[in-house]
């Protein structure tokens, strides 16, 4: 199935969810909480931030790999920023800058181990998911982290909408207040750089090429093991984004539980958007809608009244459904390749000639 009508099917699904609890709180309530401007970007910003990692992960999956760490550097990065501000009274800019060569460097990490060692992906990423968030708790002694000072030069780009920034305040129109929150202009200019690396540049098509088959894409010259590593790079270091913001944002940090499960977020958006877990497949645009409609999906759950702990549920029927729907389109379009083949290789049928008269 072509990416487009992947993607347009994706947004069609965030488009009747958001219609569906819309009308559902109109009936049974009178009013809609869903459309109210605190609401809309709330959700926009946690979209933001679950974004970036997915768009991250999504170059991994392209390649046929995994990252189930990511997590853990979501935790180990928001840990260690405020760590470094306050104990180590290091410049803010140059903490957030130490902590997102920390992500980069845990990429390059489980590029090498991957590429050089040949391990699994799955197995490398796994013990990431374990060491990154054991090496956070011993750091900081397992105490909670926050940043002593308001950091009143960085925050806002983090917290505040773009227009608060830029103007002092929100743009109001009568009674209707709008504003983008950065987490989500962050996302925006991630998605863009991503949509140019993986349509408009040679390294884009040999991700591609490489998750479709990799042997044939190392005869055909391409240095695959170079493509893997850089792909495990961009999605630890956007991880690491991740974490920035969310630590920026919430002014704290746990080392415990602050990321936990962010993997599977990310993992079940770059699904829902179109990344096929075999590999070769992917649309940044496909896994931004993605990101959006899980969290179009946690605020519908919070707004209709049902229990919050069916959140994981959801999430792992999400990514059993993508992973289904993969499958089966795969073996559709397997068998319409099929009989295609079969149509061109079978000859032309014979006219058949009736036998002369004798003496004719």
């Amino acid at each position: 199935m072509n990416q487009s009508v992947k993607t347009l099917g994706i947004f069609i699904l965030l488009v009747a969810v958001v219609a569906f609890t819309v009308v559902y709180e109109l009936i049974k309530f009178g009013e809609t909480n869903f459309l109210n401007y605190i609401n809309l970007a709330n959700t926009a910003r946690w979209t933001g931030i679950f974004g970036i990692l997915s768009i991250g992960v999504a170059f991994v999956i392209i390649t046929g790999g995994i990252d189930l760490s990511i997590g853990s550097v979501v935790g180990l990065v928001a840990v260690v920023t405020p760590y470094l501000v306050v104990h180590q009274e290091l410049h803010p800019s140059l903490a957030i800058l130490a902590a997102l060569v920390i992500s980069a460097a845990i990429g390059l990490a489980h590029g090498l181990l991957i590429t050089k060692l040949k391990l699994q992906p799955f197995i490398v990423t796994l013990c990431g998911l374990l060491i990154y968030r054991g090496i956070s708790r011993w750091f900081v002694d397992d105490e909670t982290q926050g940043f002593a000072q308001t950091l009143s030069g960085i925050k806002p780009w983090a917290k505040n909408g773009l227009f608060t920034n830029l103007f002092g305040e929100p743009l109001k129109f009568g009674g209707f207040i709008f504003d983008i929150p950065m987490a989500f202009v962050y996302l925006s200019v991630f998605a863009v750089i991503g949509m140019v690396l993986l349509g408009r540049t040679v390294w884009g098509r040999y991700l591609l090429a490489l998750g479709n088959n990799e042997e044939a894409a190392k005869f055909s010259g391409v240095r695959t093991d170079r493509t893997i590593i850089l792909a495990y790079v961009i999605c630890s270091l956007m991880a690491g984004v991740g974490g920035v913001l969310l630590v920026l944002d919430l002014n704290s940090a746990q080392p415990s539980n602050t990321g936990n499960f962010y993997e599977l977020y990310a993992i079940a958006a770059a699904v829902l958007g179109g990344c096929s877990l075999r590999g070769g497949e992917g649309s940044i645009l496909g896994v931004v809608i993605g990101a959006a409609l899980l969290r179009v999906l946690y605020n519908a759950i919070n707004l209709l009244g049902i229990s919050t702990t069916l959140e994981f549920s959801i999430i792992g029927f999400v990514i059993l459904g993508g992973a289904m729907a993969d499958e089966l389109i795969r073996r559709y379009a397997t068998r319409r390749r099929g009989s295609a083949g079969a149509d061109k290789a079978s000859p032309p049928p014979v006219a058949q000639v009736p036998p002369v008269p004798p003496g004719g």
